[in-house]
């Protein structure tokens, strides 16, 4: 099963603001490049190395940052995004800020700890089945409130409960033992709060960067070799509740090669023509043309092709009503690469 064309769409506009804002941002040369005299002083180590690939030592200093700032945003924004439109699902907080904490009983939490010390001693090697049937069981011990938790990704089907914390593939070091034991409360706490539903909690990782692209497909993932590349992740963790690239994309989608469609619609729209055919699509007095109807299509961006494909008639709708007037001439995309979704439903309802 392929990702239908309403969450193409909405992948392909978070693909459209993502590059709009990495293009704000991107170095032209190293003129407002921040001072950086310590990593200019390290790399004249490396300037035999770099003789030949890099010409201009500020500017490549500028351009890191901006990677590391790209890095930044697929973590904290892109990546979740994607993830809640695959699987209809939501980022969910379990806090006294937020929703309120959730409940476990004090026989949950003493074996939460239990788990936690016997697998940081390695007297205890993670298992699934193991943990879940010590913590999902009715006791009558007194409630007390869960550590505060969220999850990255969170849903509720007829029958189970699914949370998914997404984290970087280069986690800190010793940041393992703190996502386990989240994770044990939180199912233990989910367990509480949807009684008779099944509870899963899961930890993903969008790609895997221990494959050589040379020889491996770059979103196949090799899990033993990946979680060994982690500090202490095997000590704490099972495969079984670990989510990697295609194996995670695959699991909220329902379907296959979810993960080789979300970097397709990537590639089709991130080209060196991007800026151009942006501008044309922000211009209002390109609609109606072919040019402007062909990228809305090869952009993915259909329900700004639905309105234009029925102009006429919306406008015969429209007729001197001023209020649907100034809806109708507001451009679909802003400057920031936003689309009006508020503007697309009032106009839609004009279509007979």
């Amino acid at each position: 099963m392929s990702i239908d064309n309403t969450v193409k769409e909405k992948i392909s506009v978070e693909v459209i603001k993502t590059l709009v804002t990495r293009f704000e941002s991107f170095p032209k040369d190293a003129s407002n490049n921040r001072n950086a005299p310590f990593h200019e002083a390290f790399l004249n180590a490396f300037a035999n190395k770099l003789e030949d690939k890099v010409s201009d030592i500020p500017f490549f200093i500028s351009l890191s940052s901006w990677l590391q700032g790209l890095n930044t945003t697929l973590g904290q924004s892109f990546f979740e995004k994607i993830a809640h439109y695959l699987c209809d699902g939501e980022k969910r907080e379990y806090t006294s800020k937020k929703l309120g904490n959730l409940q476990i009983t004090q026989n949950q939490k003493y074996t939460v700890n239990q788990i936690i010390t016997a697998l940081s001693n390695s007297k205890y090697f993670p298992s699934l089945d193991c943990e879940n049937n010590q913590l999902f069981h009715d006791d009558h011990s007194p409630l007390v409130n869960a550590i505060d938790f969220s999850a990255d990704v969170f849903y509720e089907d007829i029958d189970s409960v699914i949370a998914i914390e997404l984290k970087s593939v280069k986690p800190n070091s010793g940041e393992m033992r703190g996502e386990k034991q989240k994770i044990l409360e939180g199912k233990a706490a989910l367990y509480h709060g949807f009684p008779n539903k099944k509870i899963y909690f899961y930890i993903g990782f969008p790609f895997d960067p221990t494959v050589n692209p040379l020889n491996e497909p770059a979103t196949s993932y090799n899990k033993s070799r990946f979680l060994g590349s982690i500090i202490n992740m095997n000590k704490f963790f099972c495969h079984e509740e670990t989510l990697i690239a295609s194996e995670l994309w695959d699991f909220l989608s329902g379907g296959k090669n979810t993960m080789e469609e979300i970097i397709e619609i990537i590639n089709t729209i991130s080209t060196t023509e991007f800026q151009d055919k942006f501008q044309l699509l922000t211009n209002n007095s390109n609609r109606n043309t072919q040019k402007y109807i062909a990228q809305l299509q090869e952009w993915n961006l259909l329900s700004e092709k639905k309105l234009i494909e029925n102009d006429i008639a919306i406008r015969q709708q429209i007729a001197n009503n001023n209020s649907l007037t100034r809806t109708y001439n507001k451009n679909a995309l802003d400057s920031k690469g936003n689309y009006d979704w508020q503007r697309y439903h009032v106009l839609k309802k004009l279509i007979r």
